[in-house]
């Protein structure tokens, strides 16, 4: 099958929506498909815009063809990096007449970016994947409003939760399927610990965009403050693009005991995980899964995240880890320090969370993808 997929959000910034098409990729072609992504950023040939490249992915190379320059826009919590005007709605038209695609796989396609673009040039059988949870969005509404021509030329809706799939439904409408993120395990479970990441005192460990307060950093420096009168060799390792914070508010002996990474490649994040007495997810809203919930699972780091819908979704209510009350740090220090005096439940955690991440590895979610493609068409009707 040759199949096209559209990422709304630039490759050239990691994030949960973009490993999802990247590795969702590799997996389709590793099946024997063709496949090809369509992805905002600036291509490296300005004489030959629309001619794809190829992004190497953890084992496969992948064909990508970038449709224009990418401009940061405030969206839900974050700041996505999208692609839209008439130049980019032209290499949109000429990647999917090139590509002669029997299914078109487009991901968030309300966002004004090239998802919505190739939404609207296609006349091939589409599936739509839908990652974003939100509370109630005059914006979502409105773009379900504005692009309701062509949101009605989907003919499969993926939800990558159950809380994606409440918003869906809220603000667009449908009966979307909910299949998971997914990920690929063996890459996780065969990090080990890094030496001077796994030296010293017990190490928890922060994984997210530090400079987006939606992913809780500020919960997380000041739980970790609490928790530094308690366990004197505590430290907390930090990993994530942007700018670390300012953090005269803390104690200098606080401070000392904090260390900033930087971004991490995909080998030494799984070998950061790996180093992690407990994992700490602190995010305090706009999360629709908790892929990163699963790469700490696949380590056997023990897991503490605020009660978000999705994260508590993936931790099966707390059998799979401990939940805190999101936003609140006493809360959050409370379940951690619980968690460090506890071995026999971290080592639980451990067994149980390697476990049941089996079914999210991409040999299990892909084909439920696969199934989606064959009903778009079997159900498609040309215009």
């Amino acid at each position: 099958m040759r199949i096209g997929l559209v990422c709304p959000y630039s490759l050239e910034v990691s994030g949960g929506v973009q490993n999802h098409v990247r590795d969702l990729a590799e997996e389709l072609m590793s099946r024997g498909h063709f496949v090809s992504i369509l992805a905002p950023g600036r291509p490296v040939s300005a004489s030959k815009p629309s001619v794809p490249e190829v992004i190497t992915s953890s084992h496969r190379a992948v064909p990508v063809t970038y449709a224009g320059r990418a401009v940061a826009v405030a969206y839900n919590g974050s700041v996505a990096r999208l692609a839209f005007g008439p130049r980019v709605a032209v290499r949109t038209r000429r990647w999917l007449a090139a590509g002669r695609f029997d299914v078109l796989h487009v991901h968030d396609p309300a966002t004004p970016s090239v998802s919505l673009l190739a939404l609207r040039a296609s006349e091939i059988p589409v599936v739509a994947t839908f990652h974003t949870t939100c509370s109630r969005s005059r914006m979502l509404v409105s773009a379900g409003n504005l692009f309701r021509s062509s949101l009605d030329k989907i003919a499969v809706r993926i939800a990558v939760s159950e809380s994606a799939r409440a918003t869906l439904v809220q603000h667009i409408g449908g009966d979307p399927t909910v299949i998971p993120n997914g990920i690929y395990c063996d890459r996780f479970t065969a990090g080990k610990a890094k030496a001077e990441w796994g030296e010293g005192g017990p190490a928890l460990v922060f994984l997210g965009r530090i400079d987006e307060p939606r992913k809780g950093l500020h919960v997380m420096t000041a739980a970790f403050s609490a928790l530094c009168r308690d366990w004197p060799d505590i430290r907390l390792l930090v990993a994530g693009l942007g700018q670390p914070p300012v953090l005269n508010a803390l104690r200098d002996d606080v401070r000392r005991r904090i260390t900033f990474l930087g971004s991490v490649s995909d080998a030494d994040r799984a070998r950061l995980l790996a180093s992690a007495a407990v994992y700490v997810a602190p995010h305090v809203g706009g999360e629709s899964f908790g892929i990163v919930l699963l790469e700490a699972m696949a380590t056997g780091a023990p897991v503490v995240a605020s009660d978000l819908p999705a994260f508590a979704a993936v931790l099966e209510g707390g059998r799979l880890g401990e939940l805190f009350t999101a936003g609140n740090a006493a809360a959050a220090a409370g379940a951690i320090s619980q968690l460090l005096g506890d071995p026999a439940r971290r080592a639980e955690l451990s067994r149980l969370g390697t476990e049941a991440v089996r079914r999210y590895d991409w040999s299990c979610v892909a084909p439920n993808i696969e199934a989606t493609y064959h009903q778009a068409l079997a159900t498609h009707h040309p215009r």
